[in-house]
């Protein structure tokens, strides 16, 4: 009898693996939740801007309204606009695929082309990005735009060592600069979850101004970025090291990350990309 309760007992799964399973799906369900927002947001940025681009129904008064820098008549200070947000929406679909574990797995061709492309284009718009904000003046306010240009500062670098380390096949270290890359890439869309969040929990705005530099705004403009970075070394140092303590930290931060990107992307979506997706 006492042979069959010890069998029975070994045969139980342990905390550790129950922990470790129930962290992988809110790590699967995190990113799901990702891809979503990242989508929708691809999908506002192909209504409102690539579609009216590509069909000639550019309606100049309407664009520099909606866009921060967009002046009319102004053709080379607006293209490198443009080129600056339309690319975004290739960035919102091409990211979420290197996510994938089995993509990596089963393509790694797709994943390789499609992981240069996508630190092409964020490259790219972290270059344009800067160029519009303090060279053309493309910002609210000086304090206002400190957090995004930290953001568009740091990609470049992530984007270096992601490159390298996979050129040199150390996947590890391409990985966690690779993660981080693409946590920076889509700092502003992050930002607009946090910021839309914000104005939903408060029912209005509370601590942030019209040129985004209260300090709720600056608040948050950094910590669109630097928060979900911390979240994903806590994560990756779980895997790692693959004990108790760090599981349980990891799989909280998981659960926080859930929480604030779910609350933040159907803020978005119900305050500013759905409506107009449906005007559109």
């Amino acid at each position: 009898m006492s042979r069959v309760i010890t069998s029975d007992l070994n045969t139980q799964p342990s905390f550790q693996s129950r922990l470790n399973h129930k962290f992988e799906l809110m790590l699967k369900a995190w990113v799901a939740i990702i891809l979503t927002g990242q989508w929708i947001f691809a999908l506002y940025i192909l209504v409102q801007f690539t579609l009216p681009l590509l069909t000639g129904h550019l309606d100049e008064s309407r664009y520099a309204y909606m866009i921060r820098g967009y002046v009319n008549g102004d053709t080379i200070n607006n293209a490198i606009l443009l080129l600056h947000v339309i690319p975004v929406m290739l960035i919102s679909l091409s990211g979420t695929f290197q996510l994938f574990p089995a993509i990596r797995h089963h393509y790694p061709r797709f994943h390789r082309i499609n992981g240069r492309v996508y630190l092409t284009f964020g490259l790219l718009g972290a270059i344009g990005g800067l160029y519009l904000t303090w060279v053309t003046g493309s910002r609210l306010s000086d304090l206002g735009a400190l957090g995004v240009t930290l953001n568009g500062l740091l990609i470049p670098v992530m984007v270096y060592f992601a490159w390298r380390y996979a050129v040199q096949r150390d996947f590890e270290r391409h990985q966690r600069f690779a993660v981080h890359a693409f946590i920076l890439i889509n700092g502003v869309w992050t930002f607009r979850l946090l910021l839309m969040g914000w104005f939903m929990l408060n029912q209005g705005p509370r601590g942030n101004s019209a040129n985004l530099d209260g300090p709720a705004d600056v608040i948050l403009s950094f910590a669109s970025y630097l928060l979900p970075m911390l979240i994903a070394e806590l994560i990756l140092r779980a895997r790692a090291r693959n004990t108790v303590a760090s599981r349980v930290i990891a799989t909280i931060a998981v659960g926080i990350a859930i929480l604030i990107t779910l609350i933040g992307t159907a803020a978005a979506t119900m305050m500013m990309w759905g409506p107009r997706i449906i005007a559109g």
